[in-house]
């Protein structure tokens, strides 16, 4: 099925509404090896959830299928009602689809705010006629989206000193906040987040947690993260999947999951 085309409201087997997005039987094998194994999951629109598991366990391999940067092997990805699952990564973003990495990935030559415009494009008109000619309505959407910028990274708590300061001269804890204003200011719908915590200290931790609720509450977004600090997980996640070797093994709320035999399995090994 093309993107942009009609699609089933969701895949079989699926009881309830549309889900904001849809995995559906999914696989990804590299050679010989399988990185991702027959994996279904449903994300509910507006809702916070969690993909954990141990490392290794298929959780940055599934996020690159569900960004365009690597295709599935078998299955099929759903965003509401369109099939994504061989769209490229700027046409997924385009449809609402934005995300974060472990790894932050600034441009360190740049400033926040012009890290922030490069995510900004992907909701500008102007192409190769308009930077050549330059037509007035240009300096207007050049001048909205610089403004834009600026309130997003307010928005995340940027100082307004740091706005202009290289990317590379701001703290770890400030670089995590321009790269989540860099993902909203593409205007998504939905926002994965790959290891937002890491290196941050416990009140940092807290403080993201507390605004990733804020980003779902004021705007509407429905969020999908990876994360290994469990504090973080039970405390933010209405629901939670586990997977392990590339296999879902378990899913369910955050409590039920921490309870589960093979979930404890996977992270502290067999017990004798």
């Amino acid at each position: 099925m093309s993107v942009g085309a009609s699609a089933q409201a969701a895949p079989a087997g699926w009881a309830g509404p549309a889900p904001a997005m849809a995995v559906d039987h999914v696989t990804k094998e590299f050679g010989g090896l399988v990185a991702v194994d027959d994996v279904s999951l449903r994300v509910p629109s507006r809702a916070i959830v969690s993909l954990i598991g141990p490392n290794g366990a298929g959780k940055t391999t599934l996020f690159n299928m569900l960004t365009g940067l690597y295709k599935p092997t078998a299955g099929r990805i759903l965003l509401g009602e369109r099939d994504i699952s061989r769209a490229r990564p700027d046409r997924i973003t385009g449809m609402g689809v934005a995300r974060t990495f472990q790894n932050i990935r600034l441009f360190g030559a740049m400033t926040a705010l012009e890290n922030v415009l490069i995510g900004r494009h992907a909701r500008m008109r102007a192409g190769l006629f308009g930077s050549i000619f330059r037509p007035p309505w240009i300096a207007r959407e050049e001048r909205d989206a610089r403004e834009r910028a600026r309130e997003l990274l307010t928005y995340v708590g940027l100082a307004p000193g740091a706005v202009d300061q290289l990317s590379t001269q701001l703290s770890y804890g400030d670089q995590r906040r321009v790269e989540i204003a860099r993902a909203l200011a593409s205007d998504p719908t939905m926002l994965l987040l790959d290891e937002p915590t890491a290196g941050m200290n416990p009140q940092e931790s807290a403080q993201l947690t507390a605004f990733m609720r804020k980003l779902r509450d004021d705007l509407g977004l429905t969020i999908l993260l990876i994360e290994h600090d469990m504090r973080v997980v039970m405390g933010v996640s209405e629901h939670v999947w586990v997977l392990d070797h590339g296999e879902k093994i378990a899913e369910g709320s955050a409590a039920a999951v921490r309870e589960n035999p093979r979930v404890i399995e996977a992270y502290l090994g067999k017990q004798d």
